[in-house]
Protein backbone atom coordinates (compact mmCIF):
# COMPACT_ATOMS: atom_id res chain seq x y z
CA UNK A 1 0.00 0.00 0.00
CA UNK A 2 3.31 2.65 0.59
CA UNK A 3 4.51 1.46 -2.43
CA UNK A 4 1.27 2.53 -4.00
CA UNK A 5 1.10 5.71 -2.13
CA UNK A 6 4.65 7.04 -2.25
CA UNK A 7 4.36 5.63 -6.40
CA UNK A 8 1.82 7.60 -6.82
CA UNK A 9 2.69 10.99 -5.28
CA UNK A 10 6.31 10.79 -6.89
CA UNK A 11 4.46 10.84 -10.12
CA UNK A 12 2.57 13.67 -9.21
CA UNK A 13 5.16 15.79 -7.98
CA UNK A 14 7.48 14.59 -11.20
CA UNK A 15 4.07 15.77 -13.90
CA UNK A 16 3.95 18.72 -11.29
CA UNK A 17 7.26 19.47 -10.72
CA UNK A 18 8.33 21.68 -7.77
CA UNK A 19 9.91 24.79 -6.77
CA UNK A 20 10.02 25.85 -11.20
CA UNK A 21 6.05 25.61 -11.13
CA UNK A 22 4.43 28.86 -13.12
CA UNK A 23 1.42 29.35 -14.69
CA UNK A 24 0.97 28.79 -18.97
CA UNK A 25 1.63 32.07 -20.37
CA UNK A 26 -1.02 34.89 -20.38
CA UNK A 27 -2.00 36.57 -23.44
CA UNK A 28 -0.30 39.75 -22.30
CA UNK A 29 3.61 37.48 -22.18
CA UNK A 30 2.78 36.44 -25.24
CA UNK A 31 1.63 39.67 -27.27
CA UNK A 32 5.26 40.96 -25.16
CA UNK A 33 7.22 38.12 -26.52
CA UNK A 34 5.98 38.76 -29.90
CA UNK A 35 6.29 43.04 -29.92
CA UNK A 36 9.94 41.83 -28.39
CA UNK A 37 10.74 40.28 -31.62
CA UNK A 38 9.36 43.11 -34.19
CA UNK A 39 10.95 45.25 -31.40
CA UNK A 40 14.37 43.24 -32.43
CA UNK A 41 13.97 43.27 -35.59
CA UNK A 42 13.62 47.10 -35.78
CA UNK A 43 16.67 47.53 -34.33
CA UNK A 44 17.97 45.25 -36.33
CA UNK A 45 17.29 46.83 -39.12
CA UNK A 46 18.14 50.24 -37.87
CA UNK A 47 21.68 49.27 -36.89
CA UNK A 48 22.65 48.00 -40.76
CA UNK A 49 20.77 51.10 -41.93
CA UNK A 50 22.34 53.98 -39.76
CA UNK A 51 25.96 51.94 -40.15
CA UNK A 52 26.20 50.81 -37.28
CA UNK A 53 29.56 49.18 -35.55
CA UNK A 54 29.83 45.70 -36.27
CA UNK A 55 29.35 44.77 -32.35
CA UNK A 56 26.40 46.64 -32.53
CA UNK A 57 24.85 44.98 -35.83
CA UNK A 58 26.05 41.34 -34.19
CA UNK A 59 24.47 42.54 -30.71
CA UNK A 60 20.88 43.06 -32.75
CA UNK A 61 20.81 39.77 -34.99
CA UNK A 62 21.76 38.14 -31.73
CA UNK A 63 18.56 39.77 -29.81
CA UNK A 64 16.90 39.07 -33.10
CA UNK A 65 17.12 35.49 -32.93
CA UNK A 66 17.28 34.81 -29.40
CA UNK A 67 13.83 36.29 -29.23
CA UNK A 68 12.67 33.96 -31.79
CA UNK A 69 13.13 31.43 -28.99
CA UNK A 70 10.57 33.48 -26.77
CA UNK A 71 7.72 33.54 -29.04
CA UNK A 72 7.75 29.70 -29.78
CA UNK A 73 8.11 29.09 -25.75
CA UNK A 74 5.22 31.41 -25.68
CA UNK A 75 3.70 30.83 -28.58
CA UNK A 76 1.84 33.48 -30.74
CA UNK A 77 -0.75 35.58 -29.32
CA UNK A 78 -4.58 35.32 -29.84
CA UNK A 79 -4.20 39.17 -31.13
CA UNK A 80 -1.78 40.70 -32.35
CA UNK A 81 -0.47 44.41 -30.65
CA UNK A 82 -0.13 47.53 -33.32
CA UNK A 83 3.62 47.38 -34.55
CA UNK A 84 4.22 48.25 -38.24
CA UNK A 85 6.34 51.00 -37.37
CA UNK A 86 8.71 52.22 -35.04
CA UNK A 87 5.98 54.61 -33.64
CA UNK A 88 4.08 51.88 -33.08
CA UNK A 89 6.44 49.92 -31.13
CA UNK A 90 7.30 53.01 -29.16
CA UNK A 91 4.05 53.92 -28.47
CA UNK A 92 3.07 53.82 -24.34
CA UNK A 93 0.86 50.94 -25.38
CA UNK A 94 3.87 49.16 -25.54
CA UNK A 95 5.49 49.92 -22.03
CA UNK A 96 2.25 49.30 -20.56
CA UNK A 97 2.38 45.81 -22.18
CA UNK A 98 5.92 45.04 -20.95
CA UNK A 99 4.97 46.12 -17.39
CA UNK A 100 2.25 44.14 -17.08
CA UNK A 101 3.91 40.92 -19.04
CA UNK A 102 6.02 41.68 -16.08
CA UNK A 103 4.44 41.54 -13.38
CA UNK A 104 2.38 38.24 -14.68
CA UNK A 105 5.97 36.22 -15.27
CA UNK A 106 6.67 36.59 -11.14
CA UNK A 107 3.70 34.97 -10.62
CA UNK A 108 3.79 31.25 -8.68
CA UNK A 109 1.01 28.93 -7.80
CA UNK A 110 0.34 29.27 -4.22
CA UNK A 111 2.08 26.38 -2.11
CA UNK A 112 -0.95 25.45 -0.29
CA UNK A 113 -3.18 25.31 -3.04
CA UNK A 114 -0.96 23.06 -5.40
CA UNK A 115 -0.44 20.81 -2.45
CA UNK A 116 -4.41 20.62 -2.28
CA UNK A 117 -4.70 19.90 -6.14
CA UNK A 118 -1.73 17.24 -6.11
CA UNK A 119 -3.84 15.70 -3.10
CA UNK A 120 -7.23 15.76 -5.30
CA UNK A 121 -5.21 14.09 -7.83
CA UNK A 122 -3.80 11.46 -5.75
CA UNK A 123 -6.69 10.51 -3.90
CA UNK A 124 -8.67 10.24 -7.69
CA UNK A 125 -6.25 8.05 -9.28
CA UNK A 126 -6.38 5.83 -5.67
CA UNK A 127 -10.38 5.92 -5.97
CA UNK A 128 -9.64 4.96 -9.79
CA UNK A 129 -7.63 2.16 -9.13
CA UNK A 130 -10.20 0.86 -5.76
CA UNK A 131 -9.80 -2.36 -3.90
CA UNK A 132 -8.49 -2.37 -0.28
CA UNK A 133 -4.80 -0.41 -1.24
CA UNK A 134 -6.75 2.01 -3.18
CA UNK A 135 -9.40 2.65 -0.42
CA UNK A 136 -6.10 2.64 2.30
CA UNK A 137 -4.00 5.11 0.44
CA UNK A 138 -7.75 7.50 -0.42
CA UNK A 139 -8.39 7.37 3.78
CA UNK A 140 -4.25 8.46 4.18
CA UNK A 141 -4.34 10.78 1.16
CA UNK A 142 -7.38 12.43 2.64
CA UNK A 143 -5.16 12.46 6.22
CA UNK A 144 -2.14 13.97 4.65
CA UNK A 145 -4.68 16.37 3.20
CA UNK A 146 -5.86 17.94 6.35
CA UNK A 147 -2.21 17.76 7.79
CA UNK A 148 -1.89 20.10 5.32
CA UNK A 149 -4.66 22.41 5.24
CA UNK A 150 -4.01 22.35 9.32
CA UNK A 151 -0.34 23.89 8.48
CA UNK A 152 -1.51 26.47 6.66
CA UNK A 153 -3.94 27.80 8.95
CA UNK A 154 -0.93 27.26 11.86
CA UNK A 155 1.37 29.28 9.61
CA UNK A 156 -1.19 31.80 8.46
CA UNK A 157 -2.15 32.63 12.08
CA UNK A 158 1.65 32.79 13.19
CA UNK A 159 2.15 35.21 10.92
CA UNK A 160 -0.97 37.34 11.96
CA UNK A 161 0.16 37.18 15.37
CA UNK A 162 3.87 38.34 14.87
CA UNK A 163 2.11 41.29 12.39
CA UNK A 164 0.02 42.25 15.69
CA UNK A 165 2.00 41.62 17.84
CA UNK A 166 5.37 42.99 17.10
CA UNK A 167 6.41 43.47 20.70
CA UNK A 168 6.71 39.49 21.00
CA UNK A 169 8.15 38.57 17.89
CA UNK A 170 11.80 37.90 19.25
CA UNK A 171 10.04 35.77 22.13
CA UNK A 172 7.83 33.94 19.44
CA UNK A 173 11.06 32.95 17.55
CA UNK A 174 12.96 32.10 20.79
CA UNK A 175 9.95 29.47 21.40
CA UNK A 176 10.48 28.10 17.81
CA UNK A 177 13.85 28.01 18.03
CA UNK A 178 14.54 23.84 18.93
CA UNK A 179 12.81 23.01 15.19
CA UNK A 180 14.31 20.91 12.94
CA UNK A 181 16.27 22.08 10.04
CA UNK A 182 13.37 20.13 8.09
CA UNK A 183 10.45 21.99 9.85
CA UNK A 184 12.42 25.68 9.33
CA UNK A 185 12.83 24.47 5.49
CA UNK A 186 9.00 23.19 5.28
CA UNK A 187 7.68 27.06 7.23
CA UNK A 188 10.11 28.93 5.20
CA UNK A 189 8.55 27.18 1.70
CA UNK A 190 5.21 27.83 2.59
CA UNK A 191 5.55 31.53 3.31
CA UNK A 192 7.34 32.57 0.90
Amino acid sequence: MRKILATTLGLCFLVAGCDSLRFAPTEAQKQNAWLHNRTTMEATQMAHSEDASEELKALACLAELQSRAFISYYGLPEEFPQADTVGDILAESSFQLAGTALAESADRPDVFQLADNVFELAIGICALLGGVYGTRAVRHLKEARAKSQALQEIIAGNELFKREHKDYTSAFKQAHKDQSPQTRQIVAEMKS
